[in-house]
């Protein structure tokens, strides 16, 4: 897949089928627009493309990230890699990008630049100057410009439509497996593995700890039985969330005990895949208490992991 990240740099595209859409979290809505895109552009014998924004447009005015992300951008490039895709558009949506009006959307970067054949769209796509266009607007142009435009009903779960909103939700809430149903994988976050106080391995329970990046969306403090991915394995374990209140109050991380492990990972990075929440973060009366519950926490870890 060709990853092109600024507008100036689209250039020679070849004719394209192209998935259009924030994609912000490349839920299982997401997975089933871009994947008709990608059948179709088989079908026409020209290239499929997504067409995406790398920063979300409500940010933009907000002057701050107040839409958190779900995932980070090169998650969302190989997610999108998987499904089959020849181009990403990948471009930072900017005040000019916003101000242009439908038709200049359409025709100068859609048409012109990224040579536009065929669309794939939901229902509640909008682009252009006050977010004025529509689905609607899109097939009208296309009549005249010649491309074609598949507008894409809202994929539903259980009578719940899926989206990234709704995904938000449930991951602040901790709830992990329904999270899962709509954004069609585990939820998981990564980073670098820094230093932290040291006191899991004064008790018997070294931690990897991981500084929470104030843009990612993050589950609510407590302990969470989880995968850790490292070097391209997966490793069982269990993961605090929070600011380790019974020690004093530190900024909010993660901190992750792998079972049976012994390797230094400081420096390295790690993924962490959550798959249940056991509990909330809770404040005791001493390190020998908290070193008690840390010992039922596990012994629940291990027999959800089957160790």
């Amino acid at each position: 897949m060709i990853v092109i990240n600024n507008l100036e740099d689209i250039k020679n595209i070849p004719p394209c089928c192209i998935a259009l859409g924030n994609f912000d979290g490349v839920h299982v809505g997401h997975q089933t627009l871009i994947a008709k895109a990608v059948e179709k552009a088989r079908e026409l014998g020209i290239r499929s493309a997504v067409f995406t924004f790398s920063n979300h447009p409500k940010n933009l005015f907000a002057g701050e990230n107040v839409v958190k992300n779900i995932i980070y951008q090169e998650e969302k490039a190989a997610l999108i890699e998987k499904l089959g895709v020849d181009y990403l558009f990948n471009v930072e949506f900017t005040r000019d990008v916003a101000c242009m009006n439908p038709m200049s959307f359409i025709d100068d970067l859609l048409v012109d630049k990224m040579n536009l054949r065929e669309a794939f769209c939901g229902f509640n796509y909008h682009f252009g100057y006050k977010a004025a266009g529509n689905p609607h607007i899109l097939h009208q142009r296309g009549l005249v410009k010649g491309f074609n435009v598949n507008e894409m009903e809202p994929v539903t779960i259980g009578g719940d439509v899926v989206s990234s909103t709704l995904i938000r939700s449930l991951i602040r809430s901790g709830d992990m497996e329904e999270c899962e149903k709509y954004l069609g994988r585990k939820y998981s976050i990564g980073g670098e593995v820094v230093v932290g106080n040291r006191l899991g391995r004064t008790i018997g329970f070294p931690t990897s700890n991981i500084m929470i990046d104030e843009n990612m969306v993050t589950p609510p403090n407590g302990v969470y039985i989880t995968n850790c991915y490292y070097n391209g394995h997966k490793y069982n374990s269990i993961t605090n969330v929070g600011v380790k209140p019974t020690i004093g109050e530190f900024q909010k991380n993660m901190e992750t005990h792998i079972f049976d492990f012994n390797k230094e990972l400081y420096g390295k990075h790690i993924q962490i895949e959550f798959l249940k929440m056991t509990r909330e973060e809770a404040k005791f009366s001493s390190v020998e208490e908290l070193s008690a519950q840390i010992v039922k926490d596990c012994e629940q870890a291990r027999d959800f992991h089957g160790l």
